[in-house]
């Protein structure tokens, strides 16, 4: 089971994820994850490369392979996933933090936030999305629109009013009262002021793992501001 989660105080994020599982079989797979993203925070730096830090995140996790029921495979870093830049009220605010080899070689810079996460899988390696949507965002630079339904309108006031430009689900809408909105949500997203975020899957039968840091880069330092005593 993934856990990612982000808390923000006045619009300052940390971005954060785990996994954890009931079986020790899949112990290696995690380990694999884990030794993965902390690896990609070492490599990470002033001056560091986006293509560097993807290209030690994916030998370390490559580097680790998983037995279930007598059969062994390759764990693999998914490779149309990413890390990223984190800006006031932009969870992903343009970088993109590989975990495989060759990225592009666009630098780290002083003061900025990343999110170092890295995705191990059984599987392809590869996913697409897939099943029923339920996570939304407001585009951080979209422009104005105008809107013709006057459910539209209403549904982005309250997103507006409630949520901004950071991540929200459809349960938060439900619970504050919102009813009959899905035409309006699509309408949104099809205007672009709102992008959904479907579930993200590889193929079926194999096991995905993640796990993510949100490090700041100081003068003199790199600070894990999402480290805990457990993880």
């Amino acid at each position: 089971m993934k856990v990612d989660f982000g808390t923000q105080v006045n619009g300052r994020i940390i971005d954060c994820a785990f996994t954890v599982s009931f079986n020790p079989k899949f112990d290696p797979l995690l380990e694999a994850v884990k030794d993965a993203t902390n690896t990609g925070i070492k490599a990470a730096g002033i001056d560091a490369t986006l293509g560097s830090v993807g290209a030690a995140i994916q030998e370390v996790m490559e580097s680790y392979e998983i037995e279930l029921d007598g059969t062994t495979y390759p764990i693999k870093s998914i490779r149309n996933l990413n890390g990223h830049s984190i800006g006031p009220y932009q969870i992903h605010a343009g970088k993109s933090v590989p975990i495989v080899a060759g990225g592009e070689e666009t630098r780290m810079e002083e003061g900025e936030f990343f999110a170092i996460e890295t995705f191990g899988s059984t599987g392809r390696g590869l996913v697409v999305e897939d099943m029923e949507c339920s996570h939304y965002m407001r585009e951080f630079d979209a422009q104005h629109v105008p809107l013709r339904l006057p459910r539209s309108k209403a549904l982005l006031s309250h997103i507006n009013k409630n949520f901004d430009t950071l991540a929200f689900c459809r349960r938060w809408l439900d619970r504050a009262g919102q009813t009959k909105y899905l035409m309006a949500l699509r309408n949104l997203c099809e205007s672009g002021l709102v992008n959904a975020y479907p579930p993200l899957c590889d193929v079926k039968g194999s096991y995905v793992a993640q796990y993510e840091h949100t490090i700041l880069l100081r003068p003199t330092c790199k600070e894990v501001i999402s480290r805990g005593d457990d993880y």
